[in-house]
């Protein structure tokens, strides 16, 4: 083992040994230290309950996508305002989930989602 540490500092540290290098200067460090901030408050009563909504809506999708069980395509239940409909969604960009069949979905248009 001693013979390993020896070729380590032969080939890294170009034939230096560690015990010819200066002792670095530490202070004791007494008593407690605290000196850690909190820099945000906040809470879900800043947010209105459209945004909420909104992003609890957007989190949903974004599970549906990240989940292990979805590889190509989820079969979904999608709630609008005046209707619901079962799809099969393959993807999605900022604003529409795209269907199986090339359909497009508005995001803004859905008020749920739940994967079947």
């Amino acid at each position: 083992m001693v013979q390993n540490i020896d070729i380590y500092h032969k080939i890294y540290c170009g034939g230096i040994n560690l015990k010819d290098l200066p002792k670095v200067f530490a202070n004791k460090i007494e008593g407690n230290i605290n000196n850690t901030q909190d820099i945000f408050y906040g809470s879900d009563r800043d947010i209105p309950k459209k945004h909420q909504d909104n992003l609890s809506l957007i989190r949903k999708i974004n599970n549906i996508f990240s989940s292990s069980t979805h590889v190509y395509k989820s079969k979904v239940k999608i709630d609008f305002k005046d209707k619901m409909e079962e799809k099969i969604i393959v993807g999605k960009t900022n604003s529409h989930l795209i269907t199986i069949d090339g359909e497009l979905i508005k995001i803004s248009d859905i008020t749920d989602i739940a994967k079947i």
